[in-house]
């Protein structure tokens, strides 16, 4: 029986959405999936600050470097009603795709003034999103990271603070560009990474600039007819040697966060995987066949949403459906600034096809 969006439910109490970060990145928990071929494979419940554990010399984690830059704005129309605005991606130097709440739609040709600071024009509607233009007379990302702010997820119930602006980022974040975290990354910090190198685990690295539309709900029943929002991507070469290096020398590849492995997926769907740039709609279903990925690291994800189903078809939709219930039942801490899991892949959810 084909599968359908009620497939990727499960009931969630709203305590255990993580509202802030621990004190310490490191410090969260780590659900592992355990290895094996059996159905019911064993769980085990660890801590982030564990993960040398399950890791040997010879094998590469792949982290994504992308930097959320202060994507989301207040303003005015030009006929003074008030407007939120958040930037999904750029489409140019001084043009950008965003997001507007307000009580009435903007009109094409209308302008709207921001942050009490600049003026920008209603170009157009594209999907969901509106065309806007910006002053041409300052970089883009320099005027939204200047006037902007930090744009936290939906279901984090206040507004961005000072801690945020550090524990919203990774670490190692360097390529401005995303509204929202590779949250995976944010679990790392300097000694871990110290600790990995010294035990002989490899890095490499990518960039995946992650849109608004990651929160987005799926509103189809039909999981064919629903359609992803592009995103850009960049592989270095570096990266592709490194997981070449990693495949021959029989160490295992493990993307660090669903946004590095839907890249790298994309990257390698039409033949070997390549360095270079694109952009990727990649959807990622219970039966996708995976090239480069042989674990994941991630946190836990929204009920109905494509990256449950991402991580379902990766580990097996049984498999995730007991992890998530043995999260909830033990209290794990849900989504962006939750707890994580390491998932191995299983070969047999390919049959899991929707």
């Amino acid at each position: 029986m084909p599968l359908t969006l009620n497939d990727f439910d499960y009931e969630l109490p709203p305590a255990l959405i993580a509202q802030a970060p621990l004190p310490e990145r490191s410090a969260s928990r780590l659900l592992v999936v355990e290895d094996g071929q059996e159905m019911d494979r064993p769980l085990a419940d660890l801590h982030f600050a564990d993960l040398p554990t399950l890791l040997r010399a010879g094998d590469l984690l792949v982290f994504n470097d992308t930097r959320v830059i202060h994507a989301r704005l207040h303003g005015t129309k030009d006929s003074g009603g008030q407007v939120e605005v958040l930037v999904e991606r750029a489409v140019g130097p001084h043009e950008a795709l965003a997001q507007v709440r307000a009580s009435k739609s903007p009109r094409t040709g209308s302008r709207m003034r921001l942050a009490g600071a600049f003026e920008v024009e209603v170009l157009g509607r594209v999907g969901e999103f509106y065309h806007l233009r910006f002053p041409a007379g300052e970089d883009l990302v320099d005027l939204l990271e200047h006037h902007g702010k930090l744009p936290l997820p939906p279901y984090i119930r206040r507004d961005a603070g000072d801690a945020d602006e550090a524990r919203y980022q990774t670490v190692y974040a360097r390529e401005r560009g995303s509204v929202a975290a590779p949250t995976a990354g944010l679990h790392f910090d300097d000694n871990l990474l110290e600790r990995l190198k010294a035990q002989g685990v490899k890095l490499a690295w990518l960039t995946l600039h992650v849109g608004a539309g990651t929160f987005q709900p799926v509103r189809v029943d039909d999981l064919g007819e629903h359609r992803m929002h592009a995103e850009r991507y960049v592989i270095p070469a570096g990266t592709v040697a490194a997981i070449e290096a990693t495949r021959q020398a029989g160490g295992r590849v493990i993307a660090v966060g669903t946004t590095s492995l839907r890249a790298l997926e994309a990257a390698a769907q039409d033949g070997p995987l390549s360095a270079g740039s694109g952009e990727t709609e990649i959807f990622i279903l219970p039966g996708f066949r995976f090239q480069v990925a042989d674990c994941l690291i991630t946190n836990f994800h929204l009920p109905k949403s494509t990256l449950l189903m991402l991580v379902s078809a990766f580990a097996g939709l049984h498999t995730i459906r007991r992890a998530y219930a043995h999260a909830v039942a033990q209290g794990y801490r849900f989504f962006s600034y939750g707890d994580a899991m390491f998932l191995t892949r299983n070969p047999g959810a390919e049959h899991d096809a929707v």
